[in-house]
Protein backbone atom coordinates (compact mmCIF):
# COMPACT_ATOMS: atom_id res chain seq x y z
CA UNK A 1 0.00 0.00 0.00
CA UNK A 2 0.87 3.59 -0.71
CA UNK A 3 2.45 5.47 2.06
CA UNK A 4 2.99 9.57 1.77
CA UNK A 5 4.36 11.46 4.71
CA UNK A 6 4.74 15.22 5.10
CA UNK A 7 7.53 17.36 6.80
CA UNK A 8 8.11 20.95 7.49
CA UNK A 9 5.62 22.51 9.26
CA UNK A 10 5.80 24.88 12.12
CA UNK A 11 4.86 28.39 13.71
CA UNK A 12 6.16 31.53 11.83
CA UNK A 13 5.43 34.91 11.98
CA UNK A 14 3.67 36.69 8.93
CA UNK A 15 6.13 37.55 6.32
CA UNK A 16 8.28 34.41 7.01
CA UNK A 17 9.18 31.14 5.16
CA UNK A 18 8.17 27.12 5.66
CA UNK A 19 9.29 24.46 2.95
CA UNK A 20 6.72 21.67 2.89
CA UNK A 21 8.17 17.92 1.78
CA UNK A 22 5.89 14.86 1.28
CA UNK A 23 7.35 11.68 -0.27
CA UNK A 24 4.98 8.71 -1.75
CA UNK A 25 6.33 5.43 -1.69
CA UNK A 26 5.58 1.53 -1.77
CA UNK A 27 2.83 1.36 -4.56
CA UNK A 28 2.66 -0.98 -7.64
CA UNK A 29 1.60 1.64 -9.86
CA UNK A 30 3.29 4.49 -10.74
CA UNK A 31 2.86 8.38 -9.21
CA UNK A 32 1.34 10.95 -11.55
CA UNK A 33 -0.08 13.85 -10.15
CA UNK A 34 0.64 15.08 -6.47
CA UNK A 35 -0.40 18.45 -4.70
CA UNK A 36 -1.08 20.07 -1.16
CA UNK A 37 -4.62 20.58 0.18
CA UNK A 38 -6.45 22.60 2.93
CA UNK A 39 -8.91 21.16 5.32
CA UNK A 40 -12.28 22.97 4.56
CA UNK A 41 -14.69 21.97 7.37
CA UNK A 42 -15.36 18.29 8.69
CA UNK A 43 -14.26 16.31 6.11
CA UNK A 44 -13.38 18.19 2.60
CA UNK A 45 -10.35 19.35 1.46
CA UNK A 46 -8.96 22.23 -1.00
CA UNK A 47 -5.93 22.13 -3.36
CA UNK A 48 -3.32 24.77 -2.71
CA UNK A 49 -0.82 23.65 -5.39
CA UNK A 50 -0.58 20.58 -7.57
CA UNK A 51 2.32 19.08 -9.83
CA UNK A 52 2.35 16.97 -12.61
CA UNK A 53 4.83 13.89 -13.44
CA UNK A 54 5.19 16.24 -16.40
CA UNK A 55 6.00 19.32 -14.64
CA UNK A 56 2.46 21.20 -15.08
CA UNK A 57 1.41 23.09 -12.05
CA UNK A 58 -1.19 24.65 -10.68
CA UNK A 59 -2.00 26.90 -7.63
CA UNK A 60 -4.64 28.95 -5.46
CA UNK A 61 -5.04 32.35 -6.42
CA UNK A 62 -4.31 33.48 -2.96
CA UNK A 63 -0.62 32.11 -3.24
CA UNK A 64 0.38 32.57 -6.68
CA UNK A 65 3.66 34.36 -6.66
CA UNK A 66 4.65 33.32 -2.98
CA UNK A 67 4.62 29.80 -3.33
CA UNK A 68 6.11 27.53 -5.02
CA UNK A 69 5.49 24.11 -5.89
CA UNK A 70 8.45 21.28 -7.34
CA UNK A 71 9.22 17.75 -7.69
CA UNK A 72 11.28 15.34 -7.47
CA UNK A 73 10.07 12.19 -8.69
CA UNK A 74 7.80 10.96 -5.87
CA UNK A 75 8.76 13.92 -3.94
CA UNK A 76 7.04 17.08 -3.70
CA UNK A 77 7.39 20.30 -1.84
CA UNK A 78 6.13 23.58 -1.30
CA UNK A 79 8.40 26.52 -0.45
CA UNK A 80 6.03 29.31 0.80
CA UNK A 81 7.16 32.45 1.18
CA UNK A 82 5.53 35.56 2.52
CA UNK A 83 3.40 34.14 4.79
CA UNK A 84 -0.03 35.01 5.93
CA UNK A 85 -2.13 34.20 8.78
CA UNK A 86 -4.68 33.21 6.68
CA UNK A 87 -2.01 30.29 5.55
CA UNK A 88 -2.34 28.77 8.81
CA UNK A 89 -3.77 25.14 8.41
CA UNK A 90 -2.79 21.78 8.06
CA UNK A 91 -1.35 21.36 4.99
CA UNK A 92 -2.38 17.59 3.56
CA UNK A 93 -0.10 15.91 0.45
CA UNK A 94 -2.06 13.48 -1.56
CA UNK A 95 -0.78 11.32 -4.36
CA UNK A 96 -2.25 10.12 -7.23
CA UNK A 97 -1.32 7.13 -9.32
CA UNK A 98 -1.51 5.58 -12.92
CA UNK A 99 -5.11 4.09 -12.20
CA UNK A 100 -6.81 7.34 -10.31
CA UNK A 101 -6.16 6.21 -6.64
CA UNK A 102 -5.22 8.74 -4.79
CA UNK A 103 -3.43 8.29 -0.95
CA UNK A 104 -3.11 10.85 2.00
CA UNK A 105 -0.66 12.02 4.41
CA UNK A 106 -1.73 12.43 7.87
CA UNK A 107 -0.92 16.41 7.26
CA UNK A 108 1.71 18.77 8.68
CA UNK A 109 0.44 21.85 10.82
CA UNK A 110 1.29 25.61 9.49
CA UNK A 111 0.71 28.23 11.65
CA UNK A 112 1.40 31.56 10.72
CA UNK A 113 0.92 34.03 13.74
CA UNK A 114 0.35 38.23 13.29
Amino acid sequence: QVQVVESGGGLVQAGGSLRLSCSASGGIFSINTMGWYRPIGLNRRAPVASISRGGRTNYRDSVKGRFTISRDKDTVYLQMNSLKPEDTAAYYCKATDNVGSDYWGRGTQVTVSS
